[in-house]
């Protein structure tokens, strides 16, 4: 039987596809979720069995973790659901997934993907920005995926959409490791 006590639970966000093949970004994805159970923390993510999201759900049950999966009727109904995660819970409609995942989650990991992947980004910066979440984000950046977004959003940041502090509270980073502990360290550098 677990312990009452919550556990560290992380929400990764990515691709429900693999990107290409001679990318890396699979094994990458399937070593977040090994690494991430291995710290003993929940891994919460988009309940799908495809793409990234599949792999770093194995990655984290191959290694005797706790996964916790958030996915819509209609992704269950296209038999895009994992099926073997410690917990699914099928929510209506995207938007209620997003909330779900926010809600049940201590900190971010941003891996590769798609335009799903930044809704979900976007989604948790904007929320840290208006106070609604004090939670930290993570982004792992492999070979340099991320630094047109990174550009881009400095010239918001320098055309005066964005406040430069709401921006840097997105850490970026090139080690997957790196990426993973920060989530965790982050909460214990916040001042009390």
């Amino acid at each position: 039987m677990k312990s009452s006590a919550k556990t560290f639970s992380v929400c990764v966000f990515c691709g429900a596809k693999p990107g290409l093949p001679s990318s890396g970004h699979r094994s990458d994805a399937r070593k977040a979720g090994r690494l991430i159970a291995e710290q003993g923390w929940q891994l919460v993510y988009g309940g799908g069995s495809n793409g990234l999201m599949g792999e770093v759900a194995d990655g984290a049950l191959e290694a005797g973790g706790d996964v916790l999966g958030i996915i819509t009727q209609h992704l269950v109904a296209l038999e895009m659901a994992h099926t073997t995660l410690t917990d699914l819970r099928i929510v209506p409609d995207m938007a209620s997934r997003k909330t779900r995942l926010i809600e049940e989650s201590d900190a971010f990991l941003v891996l590769p993907g798609g335009m799903g992947t930044l809704d979900e980004l976007f989604e948790v910066i904007t929320l840290a920005q208006l106070n609604v979440i004090d939670k930290p984000i993570h982004v792992y950046n492999p070979d340099g995926f991320y630094n047109a977004l990174i550009t881009f959003v400095d010239h918001i940041v320098a055309q005066g959409f964005v406040r430069a502090q709401d921006w840097q509270r997105v850490q970026f980073h090139d080690d997957l490791h790196a990426a993973i502990l920060g989530t965790q360290l982050s909460l214990t550098k916040k001042p009390s």
